[in-house]
């Protein structure tokens, strides 16, 4: 988990770091074949060709794509003699789910529990004024 991570409150020059990696963590999932590929490998491993057949992503695009991946270490590859078969790294996964989580000021239980929020949790309405309002913060 980045440093900044645990504490939210607190900006130190170090923690500009863990912001550089979250965000090219971020940018690489910030493509929408990208998304795809993780999409058509999140309930197990398939093969180069097997990526093609579910995705569509033809030569030499889906080989760009999975290297961004690689990079990024959001999948994981295991070469099994010619084939090269790619799976989707979770942990790695639920790291960008700890950054994102942070970010929106909850808790990491919170993003993974897929409990719905609760009434009084939901955006109150802004109050009625003579200022012009050009942005509303719900909390």
């Amino acid at each position: 988990m980045p440093r900044w991570a645990a504490e939210a409150d607190v900006m130190e020059p170090e923690a500009f770091v863990g912001f550089d990696a979250t965000s090219e963590l971020l940018r690489a999932l910030a493509h929408p074949l990208r998304l795809q590929i993780l999409h058509a490998v999140r309930s197990g491993q398939l093969s180069v060709g097997e990526i093609e057949e579910r995705t569509g992503i033809g030569q030499p695009g889906l080989s760009q794509q999975l290297s961004i991946l690689r990079k990024a270490e959001l999948v994981r590859s295991e070469r099994s003699g010619k084939q090269v078969f790619y799976r989707v790294d979770r942990d790695r996964l639920a790291e960008i789910g700890v950054a994102l989580a942070v970010l929106s000021g909850g808790t990491v239980g919170e993003s993974a529990s897929g409990d719905t929020p609760s009434p009084s949790s939901a955006p109150a309405e802004a109050p009625a004024g003579g200022a012009a309002r050009f942005a509303r913060v719900f909390r």
